[in-house]
């Protein structure tokens, strides 16, 4: 059992799944919902600051390379892309709905990103990031529960 949340804790920290993926995993693998969502969401939580950290040690080490600098502009212009312009719109509130809703292309990973390509306030874009991310495992804990308590009944 360990196993399975340490597996459940590191699908939910990677970009290919996040807690949409981590919390799902670990409720298959006969964890609790109680402990899925603990753990998924808290990996999830990390996302924001990590990655400002390696965005910004990032930019200022590697900006004057120019295969770096093509492929940062590449990811922020596929970000601005996904996020639409109601992030831009509605600030912090965007961000939290885009983040929130639990969607291919959108997550933490895709929020911290658009966060700093649009200049939110680190501590609002957190607390944005963070409840989304909350609001979100929500949904999936509730919806895998229930989805497997369905498949239980055939």
């Amino acid at each position: 059992m360990f196993i399975d949340i340490v597996v459940t804790f590191l699908i939910s920290l990677s970009p290919l799944g996040e807690a949409r993926s981590g919390i799902p995993y670990g409720m298959i693998n006969d964890i609790s919902p109680v402990i899925s969502f603990i753990t998924g969401t808290s990996a999830n939580l990390l996302v924001y600051p990590l990655l400002t950290l390696l965005i910004h040690f990032s930019n200022k080490k590697l900006w004057n390379i120019h295969f770096y600098r093509k492929y940062a502009v590449k990811l922020a212009r596929r970000s601005k892309r996904l996020m639409g312009n109601n992030i831009d719109k509605y600030g912090a509130w965007g961000l939290m709905v885009f983040v929130l809703v639990p969607l291919p292309g959108t997550g933490a990973y895709m929020g911290t990103i658009a966060a700093y390509i649009l200049n939110i306030k680190k501590r609002e874009a957190f607390i944005a990031v963070s409840v989304g991310t909350i609001v979100s495992s929500l949904i999936v804990v509730f919806t895998t529960h229930f989805a497997m308590l369905g498949v239980k009944m055939f």
